[in-house]
């Protein structure tokens, strides 16, 4: 953990001795009370922590000292047809490391049907995975996170126009991965200030009927290169391509 999270539910209260948080902080960086820590407020600010007392039962009680406010999160919206249930939590965490505004997972005609059953949405896991990319990056923020059915239902509500969409009021650039039909290639975008949406479909790519929606709907179809590649390679790589395009590698 680079940075120890508290929601602000937890403020004031002890944290158990079998928190992960707890076990991070006495038995992996060694620390013993009154040593400070870098810490965070879910959805809020960073700054320090310290830990006032380490009880008897091994609970830890510890005071927050926040003041800084995190880097914007990046003008970058993805859909991606649902992966592997395996997959999910690792693309979860890692698109939330890279600092994406907002994922959306949705259902692809080529995707098997049975990994929309995950049951990383109703036990808390998919929000654990976004919080553990966060803490990696040192942020307090982590992107919003919609499922849709199909990805029709993602092209009608075209969610990155609603005002609480995240990407701002700019018209963004639109494009798809696709290594079967493609118009281009991503690397050869031009660097552009506008924010953008990504689509990558699932292991199996997009149908025939899915590049003509995603054509239809405005997307540049274009290659992430010759080889096929997992899910969530291609979701990272887009996404990397992307963040390139806007100038954030820079």
């Amino acid at each position: 953990m680079n940075l120890i999270l508290f929601e602000n539910h937890e403020l004031g209260r002890a944290l158990s001795r079998r928190d992960e948080r707890t076990i991070h902080l006495l038995k992996t960086l060694h620390k013993k009370a009154g040593d400070t820590f870098e810490a965070g407020i879910l959805g809020g600010q960073r700054g320090s922590g310290i830990i006032e007392k380490i009880n008897l039962d091994g609970s830890i009680l510890v005071s927050l000292r926040v003041y800084e406010t995190p880097p914007p999160r990046l003008p970058v919206r993805l859909g991606v047809g649902f992966p592997r249930p395996i997959q999910i939590r690792r693309l979860l965490r890692d698109l939330s490391n890279l600092g994406v505004e907002a994922v959306d997972l949705m259902g692809s005609e080529l995707g098997e049907k049975s990994y929309r059953d995950t049951k990383l949405f109703d036990d808390g896991g998919a929000r654990s995975a976004l919080i553990e990319g966060a803490v990696q990056a040192r942020d307090t923020t982590i992107p919003a996170l919609t499922v849709f059915a199909r990805l029709e239902d993602w092209l009608r509500e075209r969610p990155w126009e609603r005002p609480e969409g995240g990407i701002n009021a700019r018209v963004p650039l639109l494009v798809a991965a696709d290594n079967v039909r493609p118009e281009g290639t991503m690397s050869r975008l031009s660097p552009t200030k506008r924010p953008v949406v990504l689509a990558v479909g699932s292991e199996r790519g997009w149908s025939d009927r899915e590049r003509d929606l995603l054509e239809e709907a405005g997307f540049l179809r274009l290659s992430l290169g010759s080889r096929a590649l997992r899910t969530e390679t291609a979701c990272v790589a887009a996404t990397i391509l992307a963040m390139e395009k806007i100038g954030e590698l820079g």
